[in-house]
C-alpha cells in the first residue's frame, strides 16, 4: 500500500481571497476593563449592561489579595498600568474602567487615572467611586444610604470620601466581611433586604451599594421599583459611566433610572 502524499499544483488548488473590512464588535465604543484577580462579579454584570450593537468591552486582570484592608488595597497601584497595557495593545480603546472601589478611593481617583495614563495617555478613565459620584449628581441625589461588605475602617474612610466630595452619606450598613472570594456569594435575598431596610429612610434619596464582587445590576429594577428610589452598585454605576465617556447615550428605562438618563 502506498504512503506517497498526494501531490498538488497550487496554482489549481489555492486562492487568495478578496475582502473588505467594517468596524468591528466595537464599531461604536472600545471599552477597557481591569477587573481584579479575586472578582468573580464584574464581566457577568458588564454582559448584561453592556449589550448595545457596535459597544464591546476587553477585560484585564490585575493581581491583589482578596483581603480587602487598606495595605492590601494600596499594593494594587503599581499593578494598574501594566494590566491596562494589556488591553488591545496599539488598537483602538475609548474608556478605561477600573474596577475596584474600596482601592479606588485607598489610592485616589486622580492617582488611578495617572496609573491608566502611563499606558493609555489622554485616554478617558473612570472607576467605580467616579462613576457613582457622577451618577448621583445626574440623578440630583445629596443624600445617600451606603451598602458595603467591608470591614468598619474601610466604611469610615468610604463615608468620609463621599462626603467630601459634596455627598451626604446619611445612612451605612455592612456585610462586614473581608474576605473577597466570598462576598462575591453573598445572596441576592441578603442583598434585597439590606436595601429595601436602608430605603426606608427618609433622609436617604438613594441607595448607592459599594463593592464590584457584590451581585446587585440585576436587581436594580425591582428595587427602584419597591423603594421608589434610586438604587445604584459600582458595576451599575461604572458602566453607564464608561458608555457615556464613550459617547453612548442610548436610553434604556428598563434597566433602571440611571440608564433612562
Amino acid at each position: 500500500m502506498s504512503t506517497t502524499a498526494p501531490q498538488h499544483n497550487d496554482e489549481d488548488t489555492y486562492t487568495k481571497l478578496d475582502f473588505a473590512l467594517d468596524g468591528g464588535i466595537a464599531r461604536r465604543a472600545a471599552i477597557g476593563l481591569v477587573v481584579l484577580a479575586t472578582d468573580h462579579t464584574i464581566e457577568h454584570e458588564w454582559r448584561d449592561l453592556l449589550h448595545q450593537k457596535g459597544v464591546a468591552f476587553y477585560e484585564s486582570r490585575l493581581e491583589n489579595s482578596p483581603d480587602i484592608t487598606a495595605p492590601r488595597l494600596a499594593e494594587i497601584e503599581a499593578r494598574i498600568a501594566p494590566a491596562v497595557s494589556l488591553l488591545l495593545p496599539g488598537e483602538r480603546l475609548d474608556v478605561v474602567a477600573f474596577g475596584c472601589t474600596s482601592a479606588s478611593m485607598v489610592i485616589g481617583e486622580a492617582r488611578v487615572a495617572a496609573r491608566i495614563r502611563e499606558a493609555r495617555p489622554d485616554i478617558a478613565c473612570t472607576t467605580p467611586v467616579t462613576a457613582a459620584l457622577a451618577a448621583l449628581k445626574a440623578l440630583d441625589v445629596r443624600s445617600v444610604a451606603l451598602l458595603t461588605p467591608y470591614v468598619r475602617a474601610i466604611n469610615d474612610f468610604m463615608r468620609d470620601y463621599i462626603e467630601a466630595r459634596g455627598v451626604a452619606v446619611a445612612r451605612m450598613a455592612s456585610f462586614e466581611h473581608a474576605d473577597d472570594n466570598e462576598v462575591s456569594r453573598i445572596d441576592a435575598a441578603s442583598i434585597r433586604s439590606a436595601i429595601e431596610t436602608l430605603a426606608r429612610h427618609d433622609d436617604a434619596e438613594a441607595v448607592f451599594v459599594s463593592c464590584t464582587s457584590l451581585r446587585v445590576a440585576a436587581l436594580v429594577p425591582e428595587l427602584e421599583a419597591r423603594t421608589g428610589k434610586p438604587v445604584l452598585s459600582s458595576n451599575y454605576a461604572m458602566a453607564w459611566h464608561a458608555l457615556r465617556l464613550a459617547g453612548v447615550h442610548d436610553s434604556e428605562p428598563r434597566l433602571g433610572r440611571l440608564f433612562a438618563r
